[in-house]
């Protein structure tokens, strides 16, 4: 099943992003991002995040997501299953950096503790569309 047009527009409005993860103990964790820095054709979508984020630990733990978008004034939303990978290719973290990031990694693009989130949907899961 892949994304419609009109989905593309529901998701590239939203300005946030909920992502779902897995604790130690199998249940869900749930935390809001800003919208993805980078995607690729509705099926991949990178992050940029702290290599010392308990998110990041999960995922190293148990590579399962979800990313939700809503609209809270429309009451809707769409949600993506996949997978994560951390990524510390300096080259995909040079290209995701942005003007303002040393607030966050105050050592610049080779900060140890920045790293990339790269979603990949899971297209053998459902997926739930309520637009």
């Amino acid at each position: 099943m892949s994304v419609t047009e009109k989905q593309k527009k529901f998701i590239s409005k939203c300005r946030t992003v909920c992502i779902g993860s897995v604790n130690e103990n199998g249940f869900p964790n749930i935390k809001t991002m800003l919208y993805p820095r980078r995607v690729e054709q509705y099926k991949v979508f990178y992050f940029s995040t702290n290599t010392s984020s308990m998110r990041v630990s999960q995922f190293e733990n148990n590579p399962k997501a979800c990313l939700y978008f809503n609209n809270t004034i429309l009451f809707k939303g769409i949600m993506l299953q996949g997978t994560v990978e951390i990524l510390h290719d300096l080259k995909m973290k040079e290209q995701l950096w942005e003007k303002g990031d040393t607030k966050y990694y105050p050592l610049g693009v080779t900060d140890p503790d920045y790293c990339v989130l790269k979603f990949s949907v899971d297209d053998t899961e459902p997926r739930c569309y309520r637009i």
